[in-house]
């Protein structure tokens, strides 16, 4: 049975005030109802190039801002070469125990305002948020030992319990407590301060860069990154390689990339260094955290497409090429001289037009003597 006519105006008349209240429900309906015309994000060509950064951490930390937001304009910036599938940092451990000028200010300064507040000299326009349970504070350190005491704990609780847990049972730990565990990391890096450093391999990792930690034994960890840059051009697992140091240890390297036909790309702050003298394009720290560097890969991009397809057009000699036309030319002269000769039906591509191959001449004469006009009626 079809429904009544009165049901219907009660069902639209609900659906109505539903939308009033919330808007949302309409573009649900609609992409519900209209499955057709939703866009699909634009997919990536197989034919774009891969891109590999190599992060020398040594030689090149980010000392001027905070290291999530430098990895990810570096990837921004590489993303213009192709699409970027291997970020690799390395550094030895005291790069990671290392504190920077400016986060040791910050810190103070920090510290400084916490004791301003506790003697209620000063006090915040808004209130500290906690950003796990939203509660205010209108002391930084209070919101601190709040944090420490509830959420920290609670933390350390689900790491214990999930790190206890075996088999199918760990499994649902793990996902019951996933948006939990990571709503606490999010929240962790504003309030606590980092034990050791100041968080660079967290925050590089949470960038999505493999952090590789190396012995604090000298030019450790250059022979490790030159060991995984070898090791990704051997596999082929990239075809542009953007390299991030100043460091001139790295020129054999590039120059072996360069003679396996690989873009490389150096990120680095000396202008004239040997490392940009010998690669296919380069940029300076300063171009990559302003973006500069994004923009003017684009022009890089097409002149490297330009010099392919130069390269494709231009004529080279080829001595086993040229050896077998000589070749093929000298067969057919010995065959016509010596006055009907067998000759191969390679030189002519094909012997059924030809005869089966044998071509035959009705005089004996010399090849290069002209016939007479009589003698051609």
């Amino acid at each position: 049975m079809f429904p009544s006519f009165r049901w219907l105006s009660h069902y639209s008349l609900q659906w109505a005030q539903l939308k009033n209240h919330n808007p949302f429900l309409d573009s649900c309906r609609f992409r519900y109802f209209n499955t057709k015309s939703t866009t699909l994000p634009p997919k990536t060509p197989h034919n774009t190039p891969t891109v590999a950064i190599f992060w020398d951490l040594d030689n090149k930390p980010p000392n001027s801002i905070p290291p999530f937001e430098a990895a990810m304009k570096l990837k921004r910036a590489a993303s213009s070469f192709g699409l970027v599938q291997h970020t690799v940092a390395y550094a030895n451990r005291h790069a990671f125990s290392y504190v920077p000028q400016a986060v040791r200010e910050q810190r103070k300064d920090r510290k400084l305002l916490n004791q301003l507040e506790n003697k209620g000299v000063i006090k915040p326009v808004e209130p500290y948020v906690c950003k796990v349970c939203g509660r205010k504070f209108y002391n930084n350190e209070k919101m601190v030992n709040h944090f420490k005491q509830i959420h920290e704990r609670e933390h350390q609780k689900r790491v214990n319990q999930i790190e206890s847990a075996r088999g199918k049972r760990r499994v649902n730990l793990v996902g019951k407590y996933a948006m939990k565990m990571q709503k606490y990391k999010n929240a962790s890096r504003d309030v606590l301060t980092p034990k050791t450093g100041y968080g660079l391999a967290d925050e590089l990792k949470r960038a999505g860069f493999w952090v590789g930690t190396v012995s604090n034994k000298p030019q450790a960890a250059d022979v490790a990154l030159k060991e995984h840059m070898v090791d990704v051009m051997d596999k082929k697992k990239a075809e542009c390689v953007v390299l991030v140091s100043d460091d001139s240890d790295f020129v054999g390297v590039v120059k072996e990339s360069k003679s396996r036909c690989f873009k490389t790309v150096i990120v680095g702050n000396l202008e004239h260094g040997a490392l940009k003298r010998i690669a296919d394009a380069g940029f300076s720290w300063q171009e990559v955290l302003m973006g500069k560097a994004k923009k003017e890969a684009i022009s890089v991009v097409e002149k490297w497409s330009d010099r392919e397809i130069l390269e494709r057009l231009e004529w080279r000699f080829d001595p086993e090429k040229e050896r077998d036309a000589y070749a093929a030319v000298d067969a057919f002269y010995n065959g016509t001289e010596s006055g009907g000769e067998f000759v191969d039906d390679s030189v002519f591509g094909g012997g059924d037009e030809m005869g089966g191959g044998v071509v035959e001449r009705e005089d004996s004469g010399s090849w290069w003597e002209l016939d007479s006009d009589e003698a051609v009626s």
